[in-house]
């Protein structure tokens, strides 16, 4: 093993100025044996490193390699497996672990405690030693600082030799000392022994002299010794003087003491001063109201402006004193009581002396508003007077009374009722109820007068006002509903009997006068809804800002806490002096809304009604109308009541609508046809027409375009199936006449209105109008020339059964003579006279609206040349060359055709 670590420090660790420590031979744990080496070295140079070394023969056997290394700060366990029996086995833990076996016990302990040396001198991170014997463990001498320096290299032996520390490095002064005794010294190179013997001797001749120096300095000693004895006992006098100064301090310091407390007495008492003085004044400057505020709580003059801003400034600083944080102890204190129980009978007296007044304001404002409305409406309620020169006197524009002073009264008491809200909720709660109670009859009243000028502007004339049922002030229709059902039963008649042209102006037909009824009517309503809006709008922005409600700053909602205001209370857990939430606040407006306002949905339905009754189509103008208020209504806000209310009256509206649709088609299902007379247009035909020019003209750009559209699709199917239903029960006029006529009325209609969502009925009513002309045409042309049909008619059969037209001439039947013999029989005279017959039968069945005569005409012309070329043509195939020809020519059919048109 030496011979091995001699070679393995030549070959592999000198040139790498290390130094091998210690060797073992060893094999990986469960392999097949491959043997190695592993090797524990130090650097030469400094600073020092340890490592192991992993050495491996080559292959060859030559020479040793060095396979891997780790340095020994790496290394975390040594596990020699048993700390008491031998086993060659152990494991290195670096990174990963690495399982040996040494060749010897031996060995593996001599490796194992030269590690541990390493680990004590070079390295501040201990490793840990498992299963290892604590003899193995020993102990290094020390080394003090004096004698090796702090870095210096020591050297450690390898295999069983102990560590031993061989230099010291000699600084500068040290090294000139030896060479200058070597240089006097002749033998101090080539006899070291020699310069060692004489260096020896030497220093016993300093260590006698020592010695005696010593012995001689012993006088020297005993005078200081003496020298001490007395300084000793000048320090005993000192400390005596010293003591008897400290108990004259003793003295002082009590006294001062003494002074100090009363010091620290004084101060806490100025202190305790401060601080009382400090609450006092919170009190004062905090929960003290002024004279001229408690006066004018008590006297102040409510009803001038001067004197309401006082009162509110008052108002205010009275909550502030009640409102003021009271800091602790300060409730105990019975002034604090007094002043607290003074601010809340002030409270009491100016809350219930604002309630009084206010409500007297509401009793005046709504006295007032009801005499203007007497004097406005007085002759309304007059009976017997001529309601129609009232109107002209007293109602010239249809109008709303104007609330605006009034609002603009109360809005000065706003901050007044704002802090009657936040102190006594119950006296604020009444003071809304008894607003509700006086303008939900004030409102009441003016809805209902409005509403009747309306109606009666709507009907026209007294007497259509009586007509219609309207009495008095209540606005109701109580009138009879079969008087109702025969103006619309008229109107609709006279409607049927115009034609389809809504424009034209030269005569004021029946038409006409619906036109002008309708925009009439459009006017009057929507002059309704734009009075009503800003009604609405102006008394909801008032009771926002009078009665302090947050009008816009909650979502819409259901309300879940406020109960029926007619009942009495606003909330169910609000007790009086505590404001509702802000979602409750807003339900509060538009409860508040609803009572002020509930007649006017009613009112709105009663118009609605009365619209729909004296016209249908009035539900048309209705819808766009009160669709585009919602629409505008819902922009502002959402929930608001004007929203609400005017969307449940759209409901109404839209069904008014779907059942103008469903009676006009069901008018088209119980059109009856006269057996006496020719059908012509059908009057569904030309309503629908009516309608939808009339609807064209009002959804123009209007938001509820969608339901005209479904309308529509329901309309023109149902003019369909009737116009084909009609067509097939006419006896009188021929069902491809009646096909042909209405469905040329219905394309005409539909190419002028160019409604976009009826685009392929169009084409199917200009398809079925092609259809039946051309049907008509045929079986109305029929065979003009019978008999020479029937001849040709014979020829073509015997030539579908397989003679050549060229032989069909030598049939008997079919020969020239009898072509001849047929041809004579229709000369040019019988044609025409034929053709005259012809017209006349066109003329009676066509109608003169749809003007179709001529284009009629022009088909049947064209069909009977197209008979004649083809008769022509038979001739030619089958008698070729026989010079048999007809007596009239293609220009003689057209001249019988023109001079037959002109006649007629």
């Amino acid at each position: 093993m030496t011979a091995i670590k001699h070679a393995l420090q030549r070959d592999i660790f000198t040139p790498n100025d290390e130094r091998l420590l210690s060797i073992v031979n060893v094999c990986k744990a469960g392999k097949k044996k491959k043997n190695c080496f592993l090797c524990a070295t130090v650097t030469t140079e400094r600073p020092v490193q340890v490592k192991m070394v992993k050495v491996k023969k080559s292959d060859k056997g030559d020479f040793y390699k060095r396979q891997i290394a780790w340095a020994l700060r790496d290394l975390a366990v040594v596990d020699a497996k048993d700390a008491i029996k031998e086993n060659p086995e152990f494991d290195l833990h670096f990174e990963k672990i690495y399982k040996w076996v040494a060749s010897s016990t031996a060995e593996k302990n001599a490796f194992i405690s030269c590690i541990w040396k390493l680990n004590q001198r070079y390295l501040r991170k201990k490793i840990d030693f498992v299963n290892v014997s604590s003899q193995l463990l020993e102990e290094l001498p020390k080394v003090t600082e004096e004698s090796v320096p702090s870095g210096e290299n020591q050297s450690v032996t390898g295999g069983d030799e102990e560590v031993v520390d061989v230099y010291q490095e000699l600084n500068a002064r040290e090294e000139q000392d030896i060479e200058i005794m070597m240089e006097g010294c002749e033998c101090a190179i080539s006899n070291a022994e020699a310069f060692a013997e004489r260096l020896s001797r030497e220093l016993q001749v300093l260590d006698g002299a020592n010695i005696q120096s010593i012995m001689a300095s012993e006088k020297q000693v005993n005078i200081l010794m003496k020298l001490l004895d007395e300084a000793l006992k000048e320090v005993d006098q000192i400390e005596l003087k010293l003591s008897s100064y400290e108990e004259m301090l003793q003295s002082v310091k009590e006294q001062m003491d003494q002074i100090s407390e009363s010091n620290h007495l004084i101060h806490l008492s100025n202190t305790n001063n401060v601080k009382l003085l400090s609450e006092i004044e919170f009190l004062v400057n905090h929960m003290d109201l002024a004279k001229g505020h408690i006066k004018a709580l008590q006297e102040g003059d409510l009803s001038s402006s001067r004197g309401i801003e006082a009162c509110t400034n008052a108002a205010d600083a009275l909550l502030q004193c009640m409102n003021v944080a009271l800091r602790p102890g300060h409730d105990m204190l019975q002034a604090v009581k007094q002043q607290q129980q003074r601010f809340s009978d002030l409270r009491e007296q100016f809350a219930r002396r604002l309630a009084s007044h206010l409500n007297n304001v509401f009793v005046q404002q709504f006295t007032q508003a009801l005499l203007q409305l007497y004097n406005r409406s007085y002759f309304l309620s007059v009976p017997g007077h001529d309601q129609s020169s009232t109107l002209a006197q007293h109602s010239v524009e249809l109008a709303l009374p104007n609330h605006h002073p009034f609002h603009r009264d109360l809005l000065r008491y706003a901050k007044l009722m704002e802090w009657l809200k936040n102190t006594d909720y119950g006296k604020y709660e009444g003071l809304t109820k008894n607003y509700m109670d006086y303008l939900s009859r004030l409102y009441e009243r003016e809805i209902k007068d409005f509403f009747e000028v309306a109606k009666i502007k709507m009907t026209g004339t007294t007497k259509e006002s009586k007509k219609f049922g309207l009495h008095g002030s209540s606005g109701k229709l109580t009138g009879s509903t079969s008087s109702l059902n025969k103006l619309s039963v008229q109107s609709s008649g006279n409607r049927r009997s115009q034609s389809s042209s809504l424009l034209d102006m030269g005569n004021m037909s029946a038409s006409d006068l619906d036109v002008a009824d309708r925009t009439k009517f459009d006017k009057i309503f929507e002059q309704v809804l734009s009075e009503l809006e800003p009604l609405c709008l102006a008394e909801q922005d008032f009771i926002s800002k009078f009665f302090k409600l947050q009008q816009h700053q909650s979502m819409p909602g259901t309300m879940t806490e406020a109960e029926d205001l007619d009942g009495g209370t606003l909330s169910r857990q609000h007790n009086a002096g505590v404001p509702p939430p802000v979602s409750s606040e807003k339900d509060m407006i538009r409860q508040m809304m609803i009572k002020i306002f509930r007649c006017i949905e009613p009112e709105l339905n009663n118009l609605i009604a009365l619209g729909d009754k004296i016209d249908s189509f009035n539900s048309l103008y209705m819808l766009v109308k009160m669709s585009h208020h919602v629409w505008t209504a819902q922009n502002v806000d959402p929930a608001s009541f004007l929203s609400t209310t005017l969307g449940n009256v759209l409901v109404t509206v839209k069904r008014n609508f779907d059942k103008c649709i469903s009676n006009q088609i069901r008018q088209m299902e119980e059109v009856k046809i006269s057996k006496k007379s020719k059908v012509g247009i059908l009057p569904f035909v030309a309503e629908f027409e009516e309608f939808a020019g009339l609807a064209e003209s009002i959804f123009k750009n209007a938001e509820r375009r969608g339901d005209l559209d479904k309308a529509y699709t329901k309309l023109i199917r149902g003019v369909f199936v009737n116009v084909e239903k009609v067509a097939n029960e006419s006896q009188k006029t021929p069902r491809d006449v009646v096909m042909m006529e209405n469905f040329h009325h219905i394309f005409a209609t539909l190419s002028r209105l160019k409604i976009s969502c009826l685009e392929a009925e169009k084409k199917e009513a200009k398809q079925k109008y092609t259809d039946h002309l051309q049907s008509y045409v045929i079986y109305s042309l029929g065979q003009p020339l019978e008999k020479l049909n029937h001849f040709f008619e014979g020829v073509e059969a015997r030539v579908a059964q397989g003679i050549r037209e060229e032989e069909v001439s030598y049939q008997l039947a079919f020969n020239k003579q009898e072509l001849r013999k047929v041809i004579k029989e229709y000369p040019g005279k019988e044609v025409k006279k034929g053709l005259d017959n012809l017209y006349k039968k066109v003329d009676k069945h066509l109608c003169e609206e749809e003007n179709l005569l001529q284009v009629v005409w022009h088909s049947m012309q064209d069909e009977f040349i197209r008979q004649y070329k083809h008769f022509e043509g038979l001739i030619a195939r089958c008698y070729p060359g026989s010079g048999v020809t007809m007596e009239f020519t293609i220009q003689d059919i057209l001249d019988y055709c023109s001079s037959i048109a002109q006649s007629h």
